[in-house]
């Protein structure tokens, strides 16, 4: 039995109890797709003391976006071990890439699954044994179970071979933030794993457990980094008229960006405009007007066009504002992450297979989009194929701890649904021929 490293945990049937437990919540969904889709689950479920001893391991050493050097190094020797064809590394610095063939190519196909590996700058609360041991770092989000799920479908794959084309497997460097998509495709990912699709799920607290969710669009928004900054004429408190007062252009501008998404945008569209961040003067100075202020906050939305307004009105706002007051104002708009955007075909093609693992009604076809971002947007531009929500909430069906909390840590029952999610999504998008 060819292992990923690290400990068992100390109890290594839990995994039994807990898969178990999953699936009493779920109406017969292993009764009644054929017994050749319940093979992955199955086989997965086996491994389950491996996939968690190798989740906690990745969780007690979390790495930031392009630091992953330990992160990529266990991903590699797990491959390895697994026996696929070809492991890949330094792709967009620290990205790793798995290669490996069905037991037949004849059709030509190339799928292509993603999980990725990046932690998060916070600080853990949490107590249990596979706390972040580097401090200031976690894995706050669940790309520690994201990168299990994805090794454990590759163990599935190389020791099964049952598809014909080839599966190849993308381990992403710094998604938080970072646009390692990007910086992956930039280095020649795609031109040297030409995949005709591509595919990626998340954990979802406020899904339960065993319960996938996606639609046929829009699944995460753009994001975008605004900056204004506002230069007027300081001078003392005492004496406002002789001033020009940028904090008091900063509380006007807050206030009239705020009716761009109200006056502007379609109410059948999204838009979100927050001003998070003000900085303007000395706390210590209470009685001196700065000569500056700035502004800092983050633009979503789905439809390019509606980014593209947002944009120019913010533009043109701002400057009108600050010239009533005899100030002038200057806006960075830096376009982060493009919205995260489903394929109709692959989105259908993704829910059926998620359907023959846990049946059609625990399948969420209308899942409403979040105004949050993802960067696997950048390979959705490049390429068809669609991004899933895995459900990790409470067996009962409360949400879990949301994603990037101190105490958050990622769901370990719902590990073999994911890795055989990703296996199923190879085996069925690349069948073997039927014999007769």
């Amino acid at each position: 039995m060819v292992t990923m490293g690290g400990q068992y945990p100390t109890q290594p049937n839990t995994w039994f109890t807990l898969t178990q437990a999953i699936l009493m919540t779920i109406s017969a969904p292993y009764s009644t797709p054929a017994l050749s889709l319940q093979r992955p689950f199955s086989r997965l479920a086996a491994m389950h003391p491996e996939l968690v001893s190798f989740r906690h391991d990745l969780h007690a050493h979390p790495e930031l976006g392009f630091e992953e050097r330990y992160t990529a190094e266990r991903v590699a020797q797990a491959l390895r071990l697994c026996g696929v064809n070809e492991v890949h590394t330094g792709i967009g610095q620290t990205g790793v890439v798995g290669v490996i063939h069905g037991s037949k190519r004849s059709s030509g196909k190339m799928i292509g699954l993603r999980a990725d590996m990046d932690a998060l700058a916070m600080q853990e609360d949490n107590t249990f044994a596979w706390k972040s041991a580097t401090p200031g770092l976690m894995h706050g989000c669940g790309h520690d179970g994201h990168t299990a799920m994805l090794v454990g479908a590759a163990r599935y794959l190389a020791e099964t071979r049952a598809f014909d084309g080839t599966a190849v497997l993308i381990f992403q460097p710094g998604e938080e933030g970072y646009a390692g998509a990007q910086a992956m495709i930039s280095d020649g990912l795609f031109d040297r794993f030409p995949v005709q699709s591509v595919f990626a799920m998340h954990n979802w607290p406020a899904l339960p457990a065993g319960t996938f969710g996606l639609n046929p669009g829009p699944m995460m928004a753009a994001a975008d980094r605004v900056c204004i900054d506002i230069t007027g004429k300081g001078g003392h408190g005492a004496h406002p008229y002789q001033t020009i007062d940028p904090v008091l252009v900063a509380g006007h501008i807050i206030t009239a960006v705020q009716s761009i998404v109200s006056r502007n945008v379609k109410p059948v569209d999204s838009a979100v405009i927050s001003i998070c961040a003000l900085q303007a003067g000395d706390v210590n100075a209470m009685s001196v007007i700065p000569g500056s202020a700035k502004l800092v906050g983050t633009v979503r939305t789905f439809k390019a066009e509606v980014q593209a307004l947002v944009e120019r009105r913010l533009n043109e706002l701002c400057a009108a504002v600050a010239q009533g007051f005899g100030a002038t104002a200057t806006v960075t708009y830096q376009r982060s992450y493009p919205a995260t955007i489903n394929t109709a075909v692959q989105a259908q093609f993704a829910g059926d297979v998620a359907a023959s693992l846990v049946g059609e009604t625990h399948v969420v076809r209308d899942l409403e989009p979040s105004m949050g971002a993802e960067d696997f947007s950048f390979m959705l531009r490049a390429k068809p194929g669609a991004y899933l929500r895995l459900g990790q909430g409470t067996v009962n069906g409360e949400s879990g701890c949301c994603l990037h909390n101190p105490t958050y840590d990622f769901n370990d029952q719902i590990l073999p649904l994911g890795a055989a999610l990703h296996a199923s999504l190879i085996e069925q998008g690349m069948p073997l021929a039927v014999q007769k």
